[in-house]
């Protein structure tokens, strides 16, 4: 996902500026306990977006405890630190400072939403902190990683831009849909996605968006735009957004009369069951594409499927609840490959690693973006039915 959006950018280049003052010369690896190994998680605990910073504090805990439970890494436990970014970019540069000044953490994963990872890579940079994102998808986050100048920041989550393309791709060629409305998130996110579906249209012979509208969180009435949509004559609505939301706007378009009418794509969680049971007719024939889901055969995933719902009283897995989860297998794989827990040595390990993830192999490129796989999904029968794996590989030669 998954980013959202942001209104506090001059706060945060503030902050960001007096954190890199305070922390240039810091060096986090020398302050750990002599048991214990800290590394830190930030996300949205308060506000719109806890949602997801609790699915991946449970994921990250999960985790953890795994690690833990077969010896640590090195000989130490891992401690898991949390921050709360409230999704605002001056409120994650602060945690962030907190988390380097006051607990020493050398590895930092964070954070669900793309505008405020971009605001920490500077103070991770400066302070030599090794940031791993774990659900980001602005594909800024990757162009400005690695040779890009943040040497420091390893993202192993997918970018809209590969997103984007994928569900395009799909619509047009598969599903034969020419005729595209747009209803997304305002946010980096939303209007990110769209601007690299826009990119990748004239690939389609015949392909437009006839209209384009973004909502805001608070949004829950999306009648007339739904009208207008109807009317447009689109056969597909392009919507990147929010979880909580998506099954409003199905009830709505069921409401209208557009239920195997006008088909969604995009990205929205079209796959859980809260929103396919919201309105089953127009969630037919969905499709998305997305990091990871609980239907996913491999062994390895249903493993982890059933260890946390065993973990969090039946709860289901959402998307970053796995991707916290592999993200945390991923640094302390690398931390045994660099045999060390030193932030150079393990970032070293992380740029050359070729670590075998529930769904499949997953190394990095020399912009340290995960190369990884990704599921196609469509919504069949009112049960998501995977399509395909897509290994997502980021061509910047065509940007």
């Amino acid at each position: 996902m998954n980013s959202h959006p942001t209104k506090m950018r001059a706060r945060t280049a503030a902050l960001v500026i007096a954190a890199l003052g305070a922390f240039c010369t810091f060096t986090p690896a020398l302050a750990q306990g002599t048991d214990s190994y800290k590394i830190g998680i930030i996300s949205p605990m308060s506000g719109p977006n806890a949602r997801y910073g609790a699915f991946a504090n449970k994921g990250a805990q999960l985790a953890v405890k795994e690690i833990n439970a077969a010896g640590g890494v090195l000989g130490k436990q891992i401690q898991l630190v949390s921050g709360d970014s409230q999704c605002v970019p001056a409120e994650g540069v602060a945690a962030t400072q907190r988390m380097i000044s006051l607990e020493k953490t050398p590895v930092i994963i964070g954070d669900v939403c793309s505008s405020v990872t971009l605001a920490m890579q500077p103070l991770a940079e400066e302070s030599k902190v090794l940031l791993v994102n774990a659900a980001s998808s602005n594909p800024d986050i990757t162009y400005k990683s690695g040779v890009g100048g943040f040497k420091w920041t390893f993202r192993n989550y997918p970018t809209d831009e590969v997103r984007a393309a994928t569900v395009l791709q799909y619509a047009a060629r598969t599903k034969g849909y020419k005729k595209f409305a747009v209803l997304s998130v305002d946010s980096d996110y939303g209007r990110g996605a769209i601007k690299f579906t826009k990119r990748y249209l004239p690939k389609y012979e015949g392909a437009e968006i006839l209209s384009e509208d973004y909502y805001k969180d608070s949004e829950t009435d999306f009648r007339s735009v739904l009208s207008k949509i109807r009317r447009s004559g689109a056969q597909a609505i392009i919507l990147y957004g929010q979880a909580d939301t998506t099954p409003i706007i199905a009830r709505q378009m069921l409401e209208l009369g557009l239920a195997g009418k006008v088909a969604l794509v995009g990205n929205g969680e079209f796959n859980t069951k809260d929103t396919i049971a919201a309105a089953p007719k127009v969630m037919n024939g969905a499709v998305e594409a997305a990091a990871w889901l609980p239907e996913v055969p491999a062994p390895r995933s249903l493993k982890f499927v059933e260890d946390y719902k065993k973990a969090y009283g039946g709860e289901m897995p959402n998307n970053h609840a796995y991707t916290h989860y592999d993200t945390l297998m991923l640094v302390a794989q690398a931390i045994r490959n660099a045999n060390s827990l030193k932030g150079q040595d393990i970032r070293d390990a992380l740029a050359k690693i070729k670590y075998e993830s529930p769904m499949g192999q997953v190394t990095f490129d020399d912009h340290n973006q995960a190369v990884l796989p990704m599921v196609l999904l469509e919504i069949t029968d009112g049960k998501p039915a995977i399509k395909g794996m897509i290994t997502t590989k980021v061509d910047y030669a065509a940007n």
